[in-house]
C-alpha cells in the first residue's frame, strides 16, 4: 500500500482510516500499520477528536551519518546469556495507540476526558503551582503528607515509613521487579496477563511463568507446583479486577495465595491498579492482600493515574521489613523522585472538598457503561459471551463465537471504525488461544459510545460464519 503525500501542505487532513480501507482494498490492519509508520517517520500526526493531518518537513540538518553500526551494538553480549534483557512492548503499545475521531475507541485503558475530574484537577494543580514549595525538590521517597494518605488509603496499618511515591504503577512494576529478582530468574504470571507485567519482566532478563487462574484467581495448587519446580522468588498479581478478565480474587484465595508464597520465600507483587474503579452497583472488594501481611512478604502498588488521567502519574509502592530499603534505591536510580509539581497537585486533589464526590460519580458512571456494554455484548456477541459482568475495573473480556480469530476480528473491527483489543496481547507467551476481545468502558465519550461501538462489531460476526 502506498500512501502519496508528495505536495500536501501541512495541515492537510487524511481520509478517516474506514475510507483508507475502501479506496486501496486493503486491510484495516495494513491501513493501521501504514499510518502508524507516517507517524513514526514524523509525516503526520493524529490530534484527538479531530483526525489524522500532515505535519511541515524538519528543516535539513546536514549529513544524516551512518547508524547502521548501532544494529551490532544494541546486541546483547554473552555474558547476559540465560537472562537476557528483551525490549519488546507491542502488546503494551497495542492500548497506547491514539485513534482519529471517526474511530469508537474500546481499546484504551485511560479515563475519557469526560470521565476525568477536569475541574478538581485544574483548581489542584492550580494551588499546586502557587506553593513556594513546589519549585522546590521533594524528598526522594515523596512528600511526607502524600505518604500519608498512601497509607492510610491502602489500610493495614501502614505509615508513611512504609511507602514510597512513584511515578504511576507501570514505572513501579519495573523498577520492582527488577529490585526483587536477578536477570534470568523465573517470575510467576497469572496467564491471561496484563502485557505490561510480561514486557517488564523481559526487559528485566525475567524469565514469566504463567500459572493459570480459574473464576477466582490464581488457582493456589499451580502456585505451589510452580514454586517448588522453579524456585522462583516473585508471584505478579492484579487480585483486584484483573487486567483483562476482570477477576477479583476472594479474601479466602488470597491468604492461601500469601500462605504458599511465604512458605517459599517469595515476595508477592500486588498491583492494585484498579481499586478506585469500583462499580457503583457493587460491593467494595476485598481489602488488599498486604493490610493481613505482618511477614512482609506482599509488595503493594497503588496509583492515582487510572482513576484520574493519564497524566496525573503519580502513585506508591508499600511494603514492610528490609525490602523497603532495596525499592528506595530502586527508584532512586530510575526516577530519582517524582516533580513535586505532580506530587503536590495528587495531594490538593485528594484533599479537596468534592475529591470523594467525585470518585462516586466515576463509579455511578462506569456502571452505566457497563450495564450499556454488557447488553451490547450479548445482543452482539451472543448470552454465552460474558460468564458475569464485572464488579470494578474499566473493561469487559468477552469470548468471540468459536470460528472467529481474535486478531482478525480487531483488524476488521477497525474497518467498522472501532477498536478493540485481541485476547492474545494479554498471552504470556505459552500459544494460548485466547478467543476473546477485551472492550473497554473508559475511553470512548459517552455510554451511548460503548455501546454503539460493541453493535459495529455485529457484522464482523456476520462475515465470519
Amino acid at each position: 500500500m502506498t500512501v502519496d503525500l508528495t505536495g500536501a501542505p501541512a495541515g492537510t487532513r487524511l481520509p478517516s482510516q474506514r475510507e483508507l480501507v475502501r479506496r486501496f482494498g486493503a486491510s484495516a490492519t495494513t491501513v493501521a500499520q501504514a499510518l502508524g509508520q507516517l507517524r513514526r517517520d514524523g509525516v503526520v500526526e493524529t490530534r484527538p477528536g479531530a483526525g489524522t493531518f500532515t505535519v511541515a518537513p524538519p528543516a535539513a540538518t546536514g549529513s544524516t551519518g551512518d547508524t547502521s553500526w548501532q544494529d551490532a551494538a544494541l546486541e546483547l553480549t554473552d555474558a547476559l546469556a540465560g537472562g537476557q534483557r528483551r525490549y519488546d512492548g507491542s502488546r503494551l503499545a497495542v492500548t497506547m495507540t491514539a485513534r482519529s475521531a471517526e474511530v469508537v475507541d474500546l481499546n484504551g485503558g485511560y479515563l475519557h476526558p469526560a470521565l476525568q475530574p477536569l475541574d478538581l484537577l485544574r483548581a489542584a494543580t492550580a494551588r499546586a503551582a502557587r506553593r513556594p514549595d513546589t519549585w522546590d525538590r521533594p524528598p526522594t521517597t515523596g512528600l511526607p503528607e502524600l505518604r500519608d494518605w498512601f497509607a492510610g488509603e491502602i489500610g493495614g496499618g501502614l505509615g508513611r515509613h512504609d511507602v514510597l511515591v512513584c511515578p504511576a504503577g507501570q514505572a513501579a512494576l519495573a523498577s520492582t521487579l527488577r529490585a526483587l529478582a536477578q536477570p534470568g530468574d523465573p517470575v510467576v504470571v497469572e496467564t491471561p496477563s496484563y502485557p505490561g507485567t510480561t514486557a517488564a519482566a523481559a526487559a528485566a532478563g525475567l524469565h514469566p511463568l504463567p500459572v493459570p487462574m480459574d473464576e477466582h484467581g490464581l488457582q493456589p495448587t499451580y502456585l505451589d507446583e510452580a514454586l517448588t519446580r522453579t524456585r522462583a522468588r516473585v508471584v505478579v498479581l492484579q487480585p483486584t479486577f484483573q487486567n483483562p478478565t476482570g477477576t477479583v480474587m476472594p479474601p479466602e484465595r488470597r491468604e492461601e495465595v500469601r500462605q504458599i508464597a511465604r512458605r517459599h520465600e517469595a515476595f508477592v507483587i500486588e498491583d492494585d491498579f484498579a481499586r478506585g474503579l469500583v462499580h457503583a452497583d457493587a460491593p467494595a472488594p476485598p481489602p488488599p492482600m498486604i493490610t493481613d501481611d505482618p511477614d512482609g512478604t506482599v509488595v503493594h502498588i497503588r496509583s492515582l493515574t487510572k482513576m484520574t488521567s493519564p497524566n496525573l502519574r503519580v502513585g506508591a509502592v508499600a511494603a514492610r521489613g528490609p525490602v523497603l530499603a532495596r525499592l528506595r534505591t530502586a527508584l532512586l536510580v530510575d526516577t530519582l523522585f517524582v516533580p513535586a509539581l505532580l506530587q503536590h497537585t495528587a495531594l490538593e486533589l485528594v484533599s479537596a472538598p468534592g475529591w470523594e464526590r467525585s470518585r462516586r460519580q466515576l463509579s455511578s458512571r462506569l456502571t452505566e457503561r457497563a450495564a450499556v456494554a454488557e447488553a451490547a455484548v450479548r445482543e452482539t456477541l451472543g448470552a454465552q459471551a460474558l460468564a458475569r459482568r464485572p464488579s470494578g475495573g474499566f473493561h469487559l473480556w468477552a469470548r468471540l463465537p468459536e470460528h472467529l480469530d481474535p486478531a482478525a476480528v480487531a483488524a476488521e473491527a477497525m474497518a467498522h471504525g472501532v477498536a478493540v483489543t485481541p485476547g492474545p496481547t494479554y498471552a504470556t507467551g505459552r500459544g494460548e488461544p485466547l478467543p476473546f476481545v477485551r472492550l473497554s468502558l473508559v475511553a470512548a465519550p459517552s455510554a451511548h459510545d460503548v455501546g454503539a461501538g460493541i453493535r459495529r462489531l455485529a457484522p464482523v460476526v456476520a462475515a465470519g460464519e
